[in-house]
């Protein structure tokens, strides 16, 4: 006899499902959300969702464009190219899925039950303001006959008492424009008499004009915003082009030459790689602000769908001039990535007299650090903060200026009240304020000066004995001593070269990437990094002139503010 097998699901009826059981089932057996229907062009839930051959999704419109933009039909995911032009049909059982998400993030509006009814109450019907209650169809006949026919009656409401004015106690049916708050009709022969008053009506309606004019503003700052991510994400795949062709060219002359050109080509690319990866991380920066921006616009685009299709004409008065309020958000009109390298090609410089190949390249290379490090320098100095001395850490013998943006070493102690914040051993002070996340930056002049101490430092520092300025002991710094050696001091210290005489030192900290770096602002260098750090408290800016040393040291540190290098 054959084995019985356990009953199978019938075809005919899977795929009969409904779109209702379909999602009982997938909420019965696993959780799927909003994200997952998003199409990756718009960054919204999808409309008239497509697929390619390769198996993945788009809005049709989105996809249609974005094909209608590019020379070649291919994937905007996967990039996979197309011989001929796919044909977009609509998947329809994507799109009730995405239009199930779209009503689910839309919150119900929750029930109002009768103020009347005894034991299970019914749905309200109407609101009366007169009355202060809320009743169902049946409860609501008595307003029919003799002077309730009168009331007012609004749609049902939880809160009646929010609509009767309580000094009054009369129905809010006009509105104040000189005082911007609703009023009722008693009101207006009191404290509201000869002031602006028009009815609830009258003022809705200029409101939702309004409204739908921010509404509008809201929906053009998102697309601006949407095309600025495509001009970033075309100008970043023309310039990967531009570089790979530059990087094939160098190649193909840099195969003629001797080995010793060869350590130049290596060289050469470490630095195109690096300036491609510059513009890849900045245009991933400007992507992720503007992603941000999109989703606050699409949060308050939402909030005014909701508030334009509400019939609670008070709620309207009340939430409109917050949603109406402007968004903290970038100009980005001119914000851009450049597409073209902005040194000289290779083949020119390759060119050249076999002769002054070397000493040519090196300068070359030279130009190119210094114009990588330009734009680094320029981003970083975005994150500019304005630091402060506080003078409760400061050691008795430092002055501080009035304004504490300057620093001096004096010969004297100053009696100064003791406190757990205060230096006592070394000639230290830090800023007012500390930072434990995000990215900062400030600058610091020191010319005139023969030695120095700068950087941050962390909270738990000893700041009552002499300690080595070391990252192990809460110290991420560079000093200067016998007027020209630069250390960065790490453990063990490093020593630096330096061209010139430092004049002003920026100091970039970016907190979760574990990074302080240290710049020359006015050679527009690169001086040193700590990289690698684990920050676990709050970084403070750190100073200290050293002492005067007889007057040798007397000039003072400067905080400078930022000034965008050019």
């Amino acid at each position: 006899m054959a084995e019985s097998s356990s009953p199978q699901p019938r075809q005919g009826r899977r795929k009969s499902m409904d779109y209702q059981e379909q999602c009982k089932l997938h909420n019965s057996s696993f959780c799927l959300c909003g994200d997952q229907f998003q199409c990756c062009i718009c960054l919204d839930m999808f409309t008239d969702p497509v697929s390619t051959p390769c198996g993945h999704n788009f809005c049709k419109t989105c996809l249609t464009q974005y094909w209608n933009n590019t020379q070649h039909c291919h994937c905007p995911l996967c990039k996979e190219e197309f011989t001929k032009r796919p044909e977009l049909k609509i998947n329809t059982t994507l799109r009730e899925i995405a239009d199930h998400f779209k009503k689910k993030s839309v919150p119900d509006k929750p029930e109002v039950l009768c103020d009347v009814c005894t034991g299970q109450k019914l749905k309200a019907f109407k609101s009366c303001l007169n009355c202060g209650a809320t009743f169902c169809k049946t409860h609501l006949e008595l307003h029919t006959v003799g002077t309730l026919r009168n009331h007012k009656l609004i749609d049902p409401v939880e809160n009646v008492g929010d609509y009767i004015c309580q000094k009054h106690e009369r129905p809010l049916e006009l509105f104040c424009r000189d005082d911007q708050t609703c009023v009722c009709q008693f009101c207006t022969e009191g404290e509201h008499k000869n002031h602006n008053t028009v009815p609830i009506e009258e003022e809705n309606e200029q409101i939702r004009t309004q409204l739908g004019e921010t509404q509008a503003d809201v929906q053009k700052m998102i697309q601006d915003r949407l095309k600025k991510i495509k001009e970033i994400k075309h100008s970043v795949e023309l310039r990967k082009r531009n570089t790979e062709k530059e990087i094939t060219d160098s190649v193909e002359v840099f195969t003629v030459l001797i080995r010793s050109i060869e350590r130049s080509q290596a060289e050469l690319l470490k630095v195109m790689e690096e300036r491609q990866k510059t513009a890849e991380r900045q245009a991933e920066d400007l992507i992720k602000e503007l992603e941000q921006e999109i989703t606050e616009l699409k949060r308050r685009d939402t909030e005014l769908e909701q508030l334009s299709h509400t019939e609670d004409h008070l709620h309207l008065l009340q939430t409109y001039p917050s949603l109406c309020s402007p968004l903290h958000t970038k100009n980005w009109t001119d914000m851009s990535i450049d597409p073209h390298l902005s040194v000289e090609p290779v083949k020119k410089k390759l060119s050249q007299l076999q002769k002054s190949l070397n000493e040519k390249l090196t300068e070359w290379l030279n130009n190119a650090a210094h114009i990588l490090v330009s734009t680094e320098l320029k981003k970083i100095q975005q994150h500019a903060v304005d630091v402060t001395l506080d003078p409760d850490t400061a050691h008795p013998n430092l002055i501080l200026s009035a304004n504490g943006k300057q620093v001096t070493c004096g010969d004297t102690r100053q009696n100064l009240s003791d406190n757990q914040r205060r230096f006592n051993k070394s000639a230290c002070v830090l800023g007012k304020e500390g930072f434990s996340s995000g990215r900062f930056y400030f600058e610091v002049q020191v010319s005139g000066k023969t030695k120095w101490d700068l950087g941050v430092a962390r909270e738990s520092i000893n700041r009552k004995v002499i300690i080595k300025l070391t990252q192990q002991n809460g110290f991420w710094t560079l000093w200067l001593k016998n007027e020209n050696e630069y250390e960065a001091c790490a453990d063990p210290g490093v020593s630096l070269s330096m061209r010139k005489k430092l004049q002003k030192v920026g100091v970039f900290v970016d907190y979760e990437e574990g990074l302080v770096s240290f710049y020359d602002v006015e050679a527009r260098s690169h001086i040193y990094s700590f990289t690698g750090q684990s920050f676990t408290e709050k970084l403070y800016p750190y100073f200290s002139p050293c002492s005067n040393d007889g007057g040798k040291n007397s000039a003072p540190l400067i905080i400078s503010p930022v000034c965008e290098t050019k």
